[in-house]
């Protein structure tokens, strides 16, 4: 089967791409609202790019009548974020943490997750906290933002200024080189349609509305 990108619409272009280009990880963005509530949201259009100086990229739609989300939107006005990698025992919350809220509704308020702070941040006017039981998380600061594409794809990019990895997950680290047991990190990704990555096998999953 030969599927001719040029050929077909926005949509099915989407699909192809979603379901061919798997695993993805999977960026669970932590932003501040501006009430200070925590919106938490999950992206698949999502990697490391670049390591001097170390930053993430996360590709962000809009909202089916054209307006930002709440993640981009946040990010713009207050700057820092944190980006998590959830594992396969937080498959229904970051799942459920896909669905619309009212803008300025919380996600981890609704799905009550716990949070708490970085430890020992010394990134100037960064004060948001962590998910507590996410194994890696990464404390970022907006770094720049691109508008791609015919319908205004946005790439965000976030300079990492610091990364919380549980101890219990650290096989060894050697003069600066981290080993992570991936076992124990468990790493959630995005297959096609309503299909996760979950511990080496296929989950599926009703994407919520």
């Amino acid at each position: 089967m030969l599927i001719d990108l040029d050929a077909t619409t926005a949509s099915q272009a989407y699909f192809h791409l979603t379901q061919t280009l798997v695993p993805r990880p999977i960026a669970w963005v932590l932003s501040r609202n501006a009430d200070d509530s925590y919106n938490l949201a999950p992206f698949s259009y999502f990697s490391a790019v670049c390591s001097d100086p170390p930053l993430l990229m996360v590709s962000i739609g809009k909202r089916t009548d054209g307006s930002p989300k709440d993640t981009l939107a946040n990010i713009r006005e207050r700057k820092h974020f944190v980006v998590h990698i959830a594992h396969s025992d937080q498959i229904d919350a970051v799942n459920a943490s896909a669905g619309s809220l009212l803008p300025g509704e919380s996600e981890v308020d609704a799905l009550q997750l716990a949070t708490c702070p970085f430890a020992s941040m010394t990134l100037e006017g960064f004060d948001l906290p962590r998910l507590t039981d996410a194994r890696i998380a990464y404390a970022c600061e907006c770094y720049r933002i691109d508008q791609i594409g015919n319908q205004s794809q946005t790439l965000l990019f976030g300079r990492i200024h610091a990364i919380h990895v549980d101890d219990s997950i650290v096989e060894h680290s050697d003069k600066g080189r981290l080993k992570i047991d991936s076992k124990k990190l468990d790493p959630l990704a995005r297959l096609g349609a309503d299909e996760y990555l979950c511990a080496g096998q296929p989950k599926r999953l009703k994407r919520p509305d």
